[in-house]
């Protein structure tokens, strides 16, 4: 086994924010079980990761319940899921201990924030020697507001603000900075096979 599948916060936290309105992947869960089924059916390990901010009463507080895999996806037996409480997946967590000790070389990288968690874990495992996929479409993302712009902004509020930058900008922008130095980017059709399927009949 050299290959491991992180799946970073895919969790409800994330669907019980306002914003999640205008995700940009709203098909995020049927994309990461493609995955998954991909990485379960070649023998990788799959890794979950959730984040948790412990005591803050918000929606990462996992006393409220919502620190847990969406609905509709679930680690099998003997697949580890990790809690961290930085961006990315390596600083507060085992993560690396568990990737060596599994033998891993090679990393792919999927799941919430495209710019903020996965980005970020992405980079990281570059650095730390690993070899990084990319799935950008097995990601998703929300409008990011602009740094002057007022806090709780609804979703209306922020579509209506043109300084707001939107999911295709945060996407193309994690594409042109992680393409070439820190990951290959790929799609889940390109990964699973599935582009390069013709249809019989």
């Amino acid at each position: 086994m050299a290959n491991a599948l992180v799946v970073i916060d895919v969790q409800e936290s994330f669907r019980q924010q306002p914003i999640w309105s205008l995700t940009a992947n709203p098909d995020i869960v049927d994309k990461v079980n493609r995955l998954v089924d991909h990485a379960r059916s070649r023998g990788d390990l799959v890794v979950w990761v959730l984040h948790a901010e412990a005591g803050s009463g918000g929606l990462f507080d996992p006393a409220l319940g919502h620190v847990r895999l969406i609905d509709g996806l679930s680690a099998a037996p003997g697949e580890p899921t990790i809690v961290k409480t930085a961006h990315n997946a390596f600083t507060t967590t085992n993560l690396q201990q568990l990737l060596t000790r599994h033998g891993i070389s090679d990393l792919t990288v999927c799941g919430i924030r495209t710019e903020q968690c996965c980005e970020t874990t992405a980079r990281i495992a570059a650095d730390l020697g690993y070899r990084v996929t990319f799935v950008t479409d097995a990601t998703t993302t929300t409008p990011i507001p602009h740094r002057d712009a007022g806090p709780d902004l609804t979703p209306d509020e922020l579509m209506a603000d043109p300084r707001t930058l939107q999911v295709t900008e945060l996407i193309e922008r994690t594409e042109y900075a992680l393409a070439g130095r820190f990951a290959r980017i790929r799609t889940v059709d390109e990964l699973t096979g599935a582009a390069q399927r013709v249809p019989v009949g």
